[in-house]
């Protein structure tokens, strides 16, 4: 299982340690709850010196989920885990929404006043909100493990898919592209691009085959752009024939397959833009960066015959990757942005209509708490942990169930994030 995170009396990180080791620490009062997520213990006693070994904190961003890892490059142990989900495309959305409904206010009955989405200016390293907030995500945990474990080298995955290296394997050198590694850059690519699923009948689950889709028979390249993934079952009935003739009787089909051809990779995409701009602010750190590509990474994983997990992933980025990595027992702890609440002071009815129909209080926080914190409840039916939604009234909300500030000890301040291990909100087995 993942190793508890140590400070001493001054706040520096020391080696993690085992969960049981932790906990005689704590009842024997040598220590305290110093953070609940990551579990961070403080020590009250000053010890002597002690051998820290540095750790390396893996990355593998992704458009939705980055998986992080914390390995020991000496013994190949992981010592933590977690999946940070991000939130860009509700981001998105609720800007869109925004937009949808100022430009309804000005067309609402109103004289014409000219649209003024050119008069804004950025500085050269501005992003969108939506792509902000993932390097925002993987930047402040990057930084808040730092502070927690003794790091002292980084490893991301800085390209999702080598396009060059595709195109032209001279460009690192013949023996990358037609040696071990053959296959895997082009191989992730496919999977990511048709959803891992079979190109003409949708079959996912089952092992799937690299096709033509105009056969190299017929004068077809090997070009990524005439590449499609395909089930043994449909890639033996097509053979040498070209998919237009194969699909002569299915035209829907066919398009489908033709305009999947042209689309972009929207998740790759934004993965792609952001990938610089978060190398730059992790380089800012001091620490050495190890950079490497997602095919190496499934090179990795495969040749130690792991499942694909996000996390998993984050481990075996770069080649810095130990030949043999101790993963067993270890459950990654499931971290979800929700953000720091919303400034809009009035709540509208719905998308198509937007009328104003409640009106928010001003102050985010009642009687100390506010929305987002991890609070433990004893109440005379019984005991609770969750999450609280805050109410302007002695009565919050835990999942569906009220409860009065009474009868609650929070357990971890809002922050931006909710965590969550296995579908089960994690608490500490002390708490």
């Amino acid at each position: 299982m993942s190793k508890v995170f140590v400070l001493d009396i001054y706040e520096k990180p020391l080696e993690p340690v085992h969960p049981g080791r932790a906990r005689i620490l704590l009842s024997q009062r040598k220590a305290a709850v110093f953070r609940t997520f990551p579990f961070t213990i403080i020590l009250k006693i000053k010890g002597e010196p002690l051998q820290i070994e540095p750790l390396r904190i893996k990355l593998d961003p992704g458009s939705r989920t980055t998986g992080i890892a914390i390995v020991n490059d000496r013994s190949g142990e992981v010592v933590f885990a977690a999946e940070l989900s991000h939130r860009g495309h509700k981001i998105k959305e609720s800007l869109d929404s925004r937009r949808a409904f100022r430009r309804s206010r000005r067309r609402r009955k109103t004289r014409y006043r000219k649209a003024r989405f050119l008069n804004r200016r950025h500085h050269a390293s501005w992003l969108p909100p939506s792509l902000e907030s993932r390097v925002a995500n993987v930047q402040t945990w990057v930084n808040r493990l730092a502070r927690y474990a003794p790091i002292s080298a980084m490893s991301m995955e800085l390209v999702r898919f080598d396009m060059q290296l595709m195109e032209n394997a001279e460009i690192s050198g013949v023996e990358y592209q037609q040696g071990a590694l053959a296959g895997y850059e082009v191989r992730e690519y496919l999977l990511e691009k048709w959803n891992r699923k079979c190109a003409y009948c949708l079959k996912q689950g089952i092992s799937l085959q690299i096709e033509h889709i105009v056969p190299r028979a017929k004068g077809g390249t090997n070009r990524v752009s005439n590449l499609t993934l395909s089930c043994e079952k449909c890639n033996t009935a097509k053979g040498t024939l070209d998919s237009a003739v194969f699909l002569k009787k299915k035209p829907a089909v066919l398009q489908r397959i033709l305009a999947q051809v042209k689309k972009p990779l929207k998740d790759a995409s934004a993965v792609n833009t952001t990938r610089w701009a978060l190398y730059e602010r992790l380089k800012a750190t001091g620490l050495p960066i190890e950079c490497g590509s997602s095919g190496l990474t499934k090179f990795n994983r495969t040749r130690k015959e792991l499942p694909k997990a996000h996390w998993l992933d984050a481990a075996n980025v770069g080649k810095s990757t130990p030949d043999v990595l101790f993963v067993k027992n270890i459950v990654p702890l499931l971290i979800t942005a929700t953000g720091h609440g919303r400034r809009q002071m009035c709540v509208t009815d719905s998308h198509a209509i937007g009328f104003p129909k409640q009106h928010k209080e001003r102050h985010k926080t009642f009687l100390g708490y506010r929305t987002g914190d991890i609070v433990k409840a004893v109440t005379p039916k019984g005991t609770i942990r969750g999450r609280i939604a805050i109410r302007h009234r002695p009565s919050f909300r835990i999942g569906k169930v009220d409860i009065h500030p009474k009868y609650m000890r929070r357990l971890h301040r809002a922050d931006g994030y909710e965590y969550q291990v296995k579908g089960v909100v994690a608490l500490p087995p002390h708490s």
